[in-house]
């Protein structure tokens, strides 16, 4: 993943941190992530993937941060 990629993700985390809907599973937590972040900018196959990937892997850490809100 990219750093650009990665600062451009958690701005979109921080954006909508009080929204985030944390009672949902990991699997339906990841895809609305990444639906989240594809309406502020496009992303091919591959760099969903790669953004799915990386979210999987942080998934405790976006819980917690949006916990904290």
């Amino acid at each position: 993943m990219s750093p650009t990629m990665m600062r451009q993700f958690w701005s979109v985390v921080d954006g909508i941190r009080s929204s985030i809907p944390i009672n949902l599973d990991d699997t339906s937590l990841e895809q609305w992530l990444v639906r989240q972040v594809r309406s502020e900018q496009p992303l091919g196959r591959r760099e969903a993937e790669i953004l799915m990937h990386y979210i999987h892997t942080r998934l405790p850490l976006i819980r917690e941060f949006a916990q904290e809100f």
